[in-house]
């Protein structure tokens, strides 16, 4: 099979990053470009949650370009190149599917998953914790969620689902004491309990934190779009009651 387009790609981002190519490209560092790979990537998930396959074709095309720039960048620093990339990650698929490239076999998905953590452990033998690998640049509520399923992979775990929902009231109880304190230091610790415990209540029930959120917050932006598009005068002149009667009309609306 060949890849006539992707070689001609990597050509071009040669091109922009040499002596006359383009001044942008090549003024940029991998820190420079930090924030477009978190931009693009967003972008591409927005694009999956459209359903459109070629809004999901240009958008995969901006995460590629990070990824060459990045390798370019490294090249030219003497450092790795877009064919080390390819081969570092092709080796690790390699080693971490046994069950596929070698002789082990497997009765299900958890096995597969069990098999790809122990592996994943013996190629990170730098990591002595169960929280080392936590990375420091994805949202607090990614982050939650995976040091909550690392934590368990050692079985620290709740022993019941009641005793999880018990432990979220008592972090609301806490936050209450704290805010009748006046202790604003207290009441942000105790309201990031009631995150991170939230956050074990969706991992218990197999539900994803960061995509739970982000539903709400589409479906809040939706909701509100249609009252603005009902009301009949602004927003702002209406009481609590007529809000309410407003968010009802908005939620009955788009049911």
């Amino acid at each position: 099979m060949q890849y006539k387009e992707l070689e001609e790609l990597i050509e071009v981002i040669r091109k922009l990053r040499a002596p006359g190519g383009c001044e942008w490209d090549r003024a940029q560092t991998h820190y420079s470009l930090r924030p477009n790979m978190l931009e693009e990537a967003y972008e591409a998930v927005d694009a999956i949650d459209e359903g459109s396959p070629e809004h999901l074709k240009e958008e995969l095309g901006d995460v590629l370009l990070q990824v060459l720039l990045h390798s370019q960048i490294a090249d030219d620093n003497g450092e790795f190149d877009i064919e080390d990339v390819a081969k570092t990650l092709k080796d690790k698929l390699i080693h971490r599917h046994p069950h596929v490239f070698g002789n082990v076999r497997v009765s299900s998905t958890d096995e597969i998953l069990s098999n790809w953590d122990k592996l994943k452990k013996e190629e990170k033998k730098e990591r002595k914790s169960a929280m080392d690998g936590i990375s420091k640049s994805q949202s607090a509520l990614i982050a939650a969620q995976k040091i909550s399923k690392n934590a368990v992979k050692t079985g620290f775990e709740w022993q019941c689902e009641d005793d999880l929902l018990d432990c979220i009231k008592s972090e609301y109880e806490e936050f209450r004491q704290a805010k009748i304190a006046g202790d604003i230091n207290a009441m942000e610790d105790e309201f990031g309990d009631i995150l991170f415990a939230t956050v074990n209540l969706a991992r218990w029930n197999k539900i994803d934190s960061e995509q739970a959120l982000l539903r709400a917050n589409k479906k809040f932006i939706k909701r509100f779009k249609e009252m603005e598009r009902i009301s009949t005068k602004p927003l702002e002149d209406y009481s609590f009651e007529d809000f309410d009667n407003l968010w009802k009309q908005a939620k009955k609306n788009l049911s």
